[in-house]
């Protein structure tokens, strides 16, 4: 009989946060945590609960821990986009669908009680955090902010009576595809002429940070048409600068500004941190510290995290600049491939982005729903 329990102490909350490091203790694939900032992140302080109701729950097979769930109430895109969803996010359990059965039963009955309509998940909660569940590539290693889980758990979920909801795929692409240098350079340079553009370099940490928020801002007008999109509010803006700023190198950047002076675009990617994570095994101390900073100098591999382009601008070939841009910094950098991190196959500007470079789908994920009033 599988039993589950709300976490309600420091020790449960501990037992939450080490069980997928003892699940996937021996997976090539999956991509350990900080478990610090996972402490920080499900702390009642962190300010996104200021919009988010959530509970945390354990599953029990007798006395052994064999599973974990997060209910995740978003209420602004509860009561502003009236969408009566209940999320369900950070699922991890032993391979036995009952203990599915008995976490997702935990999180729709919550829903029920709130007279809710559907559950789905996985998600987060917020747009900045993990979703969908893998569905395709369980051999390929997670990146630093893609859901890994093993290849039973979308079986198990729809045999359950869950239906596919949102997609997102992920690319791999050979740096190399990015094309010919001076083809690349005369339509770039057309581009910058017609729309008065150009491209633009931080050269320290410091000279980033005052231009985090208007990045953020592009990002809510980049996607605000999504039907998943739920805005990103300022307060939560602070909490995410904290979580992934110090992973963030400015030869890694790639922005656009308008003749005067605003930002209309800008590409974040990171060197790839999967392998120093894993090295980490969820501890900076007393040496993940060294493997994070040893993948940020000397690395032929990154992931392209975020990319954003004002609306006006869209369509209008402003990635060729960003591309451009970051094509140098790789070669000077010795960069070999990219991965993009997961793209909602709905999001067709994002997917245009790279169809001119040899992509390959080598994952897929998605979220599952289903009706529960």
């Amino acid at each position: 009989m599988i039993k589950v329990v709300e976490v309600q102490s420091k020790g449960q909350m501990k037992d939450f946060i080490d069980l997928p490091f003892t699940i996937y203790k021996n997976s090539p694939y999956w991509v350990p945590p900080i478990k610090k900032d996972e402490l920080k992140s499900f702390h009642p302080n962190n300010p996104v609960f200021k919009t988010v109701e959530v509970k945390f729950f354990l599953a029990y097979k007798e006395k052994e821990l064999v599973g974990r769930i997060v209910s995740i109430i978003n209420k602004i895109e509860v009561k502003e986009l009236h969408k009566p969803k209940i999320r369900f996010g950070w699922l991890i359990f032993k391979d036995d669908i009952n203990i599915l059965k008995a976490l997702l039963t935990t999180v729709e009955n919550i829903g029920k009680q709130h007279n809710l309509s559907y559950i789905e998940g996985p998600m987060g909660f917020s747009n900045m955090d993990k979703a969908g569940m893998l569905t395709y590539g369980f051999d390929k290693t997670a990146t630093l902010i893609g859901i890994y889980n093993e290849e039973f758990y979308p079986r198990y979920i729809q045999q359950l009576g869950y239906q596919p909801k949102a997609e997102w795929l992920e690319y791999a692409i050979d740096v190399d595809s990015f094309g010919n240098l001076d083809k690349m350079k005369k339509l770039c340079d057309v581009i910058r002429k017609r729309y008065q553009l150009q491209t633009y370099n931080f050269k320290s940490f410091k000279e980033l940070l005052p231009h985090v928020d208007e990045m953020f801002d592009l990002i809510n007008l980049t996607y605000s048409e999504l039907q998943s999109f739920v805005p990103i509010e300022k307060y939560q803006i602070e909490h995410y600068k904290k979580k992934y700023l110090k992973f963030i190198h400015p030869d890694f950047i790639s922005c656009v500004k308008d003749n005067n002076g605003n930002m209309i675009a800008f590409a974040i990617t990171m060197p790839s941190f999967s392998k120093a994570f894993q090295k980490a095994k969820g501890k900076l101390l007393p040496f993940g510290w060294w493997h994070l900073l040893r993948a940020q100098k000397v690395n032929t591999h990154v992931e392209f995290y975020l990319i954003g382009i004002h609306p006006d601008y869209q369509n209008k070939g402003v990635n060729a600049l960003i591309i451009e841009e970051l094509y140098y910094k790789f070669l000077a950098r010795g960069i070999k491939t990219l991965e993009t991190n997961p793209l909602l196959e709905e999001n067709i500007k994002v997917q245009q982005l790279w169809k001119n470079y040899n992509p390959i789908i080598h994952k897929k994920r998605k979220t599952f729903y289903k009706e529960i009033s």
